[in-house]
């Protein structure tokens, strides 16, 4: 267990740097003093005999843990509809309809929106903090895979799942990542102190202090609205005012990125949910105990009784792709493009990725970009009925910009960025303010993203 000071890239950190501070944890995050759920039947009643890491960093830096906030089961949804204790609604609404908050920290979201804490933690595995602060207005930071320690967390999908942080402005949420930045031995996924030494600050070139802004042609789908668009015209047009350059990019596999991530994370989460068969801990169906003489359906009653639909959809999803007849076409063709996606921000960023081999880098050598800037969600949130109307298809299409960067293990933020008087008004009897700006870093370059973030806010009237 790391102690509660510690260097973090370069940035010192204090046990009292949360203070009297108020933070709230989703509900996949374990802490030995309440229940930890998932928000899913199948963990009702479950108490952890520990908390979490990242909970033992919170308080030893001073923090208080306010509350355990609501989520889509087990992480597995864009809108936190999908909870065993019932849907988290938005604190804004259409025609008085209540809108998604997005998902699946959605309870983390609205928790920070409406003033309930100071900050709150959520995980992140394709977009699920970027999405809700982007439906919230207010700031959702996923780091870099591996820089905050998953152990404690519940599994979602291993090689994606990353604890992010939402609070009201990029400071807040910078704050409490230094805190929790640092090597965790009890979680393998941890980056170990070797590595991290060499995440150091972005390193621009002498005498230029400007950033290079990439903004990828890709990204602008037909399914973009013209609010978000107007939004995302108007902060690249203020950065460039500031004196910021901006730089057409190509990030081809983007447009494979959806299909790939919805083969890889149900087919880890079909794995890490196996566990849950009613013989351990958490819900259990009534009835005789397993037993080979009996032909005993507990393990098959419990489970479908203790998952909702979205988790045994995903759950079947994931079973199938990884089957001896399906694992080729599906699977290992998922983790080739997910390889290929890696290799498309590699090569547009100034910086060099530095978990590869210098011989292994696909940089283009024109110097690339700083940071890359898209919007968060192609959409405004939609109401929660256009949301019961959805297909799970449409509804995964919410994640189509926030993906790309959970394939690579990137840095990533969502800023809200407000909109015109005029488009307030011209919105049907609708109270959003602001619509989510992306802000992509290479890995390890954290503070850049932050850094940019920040600067944008700043620009913001």
């Amino acid at each position: 267990m790391p102690s509660a000071k510690e260097e973090l890239n370069g940035q010192a950190t204090s046990p009292g740097a949360l203070a009297g501070k108020s933070i709230a944890l989703k509900d996949n995050i374990v802490t030995k003093d309440s229940p930890t759920t998932a928000a899913s039947k199948v963990l009702s009643g479950y108490e952890s005999p520990f908390d979490a890491t990242v909970v033992k960093l919170l308080r030893q830096h001073g923090a208080s843990i306010s509350s355990k906030t609501n989520l889509d089961e087990f992480g597995m949804g864009s809108h936190s509809q999908s909870s065993n204790t019932g849907p988290v609604f938005s604190p804004f609404s259409r025609n008085g309809t209540p809108l998604s908050p997005g998902g699946s920290s959605g309870g983390s979201a609205v928790a920070v929106a409406t003033g309930q804490c100071w900050a709150a933690l959520g995980t992140d595995t394709g977009g699920s903090v970027r999405l809700p602060a982007a439906y919230t207005g207010v700031v959702g930071f996923k780091p870099s895979y591996g820089l905050l320690s998953r152990w404690g967390v519940i599994q979602y999908a291993n090689s994606l799942d990353t604890v992010g942080v939402l609070a009201q402005s990029v400071k807040d949420a910078r704050q409490v990542f230094r805190s929790l930045n640092v090597f965790d031995a009890q979680d393998p996924t941890s980056l170990p102190a070797s590595v991290r030494q060499r995440l150091g600050p972005r390193r621009r070139e002498p005498g230029r202090k400007r950033l290079r802004i990439g903004v990828p042609v890709e990204y602008n789908i037909d399914e973009l609205s013209s609010t978000v668009r107007a939004a995302y015209v108007r902060t690249l047009d203020a950065l460039q005012v500031a004196g910021h350059t901006l730089h057409p990019i190509s990030l081809p596999s983007t447009r494979r990125a959806l299909s790939a991530y919805y083969v890889l994370a149900p087919a880890e989460a079909s794995s890490n949910l196996a566990k849950y068969d009613g013989i351990r801990y958490g819900y259990r169906t009534a009835g005789p105990d397993a037993s080979p003489k009996r032909n005993s359906p507990l393990y098959a009653q419990t489970r479908g009784e203790g998952f909702g639909d979205e988790v045994k959809r995903r759950i079947l999803l994931g079973a199938y792709t990884l089957s001896s007849e399906a694992i080729d076409n599906y699977f290992i063709q998922a983790q080739k493009v997910r390889r290929l996606v890696q290799q498309d921000f590699d090569r547009v960023f100034a910086q060099s990725n530095p978990l590869l081999d210098a011989s292994l880098s696909t940089r283009s050598g024109d110097g690339g970009v700083d940071i890359i800037i898209t919007p968060t969600a192609p959409t405004l949130p939609p109401t929660v009925d256009e949301v019961k109307r959805q297909s799970p298809v449409e509804s995964y299409m919410n994640d189509v910009f926030t993906v790309p960067a959970s394939l690579a293990g990137l840095p990533a933020v969502s800023l809200p960025a407000p909109l015109s008087e005029q488009e307030r008004s011209s919105m049907e009897e609708s109270d959003v303010t602001s619509v989510g700006m992306q802000f992509i870093g290479q890995f390890g370059d954290d503070e850049t993203v932050l850094e940019a973030a920040e600067l944008v806010e700043q620009l913001q009237p």
